[in-house]
């Protein structure tokens, strides 16, 4: 089996627990991955039953002793990460090495924002769930139970859209010219160069 050097997946409109299984399968293959857009994960269920969930989650903690964990992320990058490390049985070796192997982040950060990002459909919420279901954004959920920095990554989003059209329109305005230039080139004269020799 070949294996690329890295996938990168962007995450967006994705179901998170499908998302989870199919990276974790990757991941235990030994193939590494990157996520990016955590933030625009979602899950089935509106973001009042979500908020409820995390709440009984949230109060799962070791009664002697709080600070040995369980550990609740508010990042929706390091609950992604946190979700895939459950599935790779992170205590044996084979999946500490699977989870090493793991990199998630909210937006696009350099250098992935130049590089092909990859969806997974079979874990899009468009095939998977119903027109008329609700979904909660991980992002909105993770902003209402207390993480910090949706303002600022929206902000930084939209500076690297403006960078990414920009870079979208050279490089289709290249790939015109080119096609442009292929097509009104005269290969006539090339023709006799080009011909095979007879033996």
């Amino acid at each position: 089996m070949v294996l690329e050097s890295t996938i990168i997946v962007d995450a967006r409109d994705h179901l998170y627990g499908r998302l989870a299984s199919v990276v974790a399968k990757e991941l235990l293959a030994g193939q590494k991955v990157v996520v990016v857009r955590c933030d625009e994960l979602v899950i089935s269920g509106s973001l009042v039953r979500n908020r409820t969930k995390w709440a009984q989650f949230r109060k799962k903690h070791m009664n002697t002793n709080p600070r040995k964990g369980p550990f609740h992320f508010k990042a929706p990058a390091k609950m992604f990460w946190r979700t895939v490390r459950g599935m790779v049985n992170h205590m044996t070796d084979r999946g500490a090495a699977a989870i090493a192997r793991l990199s998630t982040f909210e937006g696009i950060p350099h250098p992935y924002d130049k590089q092909q990002r990859k969806v997974v459909t079979a874990a899009l919420r468009v095939t998977r769930l119903k027109p008329n279901r609700n979904f909660t954004v991980i992002g909105d959920l993770a902003a209402s139970v207390g993480w910090k920095h949706k303002d600022l990554l929206a902000s930084l989003e939209a500076k690297r859209k403006v960078k990414s059209a920009a870079f979208y329109a050279k490089k289709s305005a290249a790939a015109l010219a080119k096609d442009k230039a292929t097509k009104a080139a005269d290969l006539s004269k090339l023709a006799g160069v080009l011909s095979p020799v007879g033996f």
